[in-house]
């Protein structure tokens, strides 16, 4: 599903026009963004956590070459899916 199906969806649950619909999505993940930005989490009871992860510095191959490289450590958004979302799909 993308953005303009799950808008659709989300318009049609909540009596809302889809224009409206994607404006709230797009408000929704802008605002998780900016909160992770700022190095904090956003928790969804029931659904599950975004947070923000550090990956260690770490040894790679240049995938041409075959030549080992270094690839620097990062800051990377991570979601941990909540016990209500992991039974939804089970």
């Amino acid at each position: 599903m993308r953005k303009p199906e799950l808008a659709a969806a989300i318009a049609e649950k909540a009596d809302l026009s889809k224009e409206k619909a994607a404006e709230v999505i797009t408000a929704f993940t802008d605002q998780i963004a900016k909160t992770l930005g700022e190095g904090e989490s956003v928790t969804l009871i029931g659904f599950g956590t975004f947070e923000v992860r550090n990956r260690a510095e770490r040894q790679g191959k240049n995938p041409q070459t075959g030549e080992p490289i270094t690839i620097k450590a990062a800051k990377v958004p991570a979601f941990k899916a909540g016990k209500a979302l992991k039974e939804s799909v089970q």
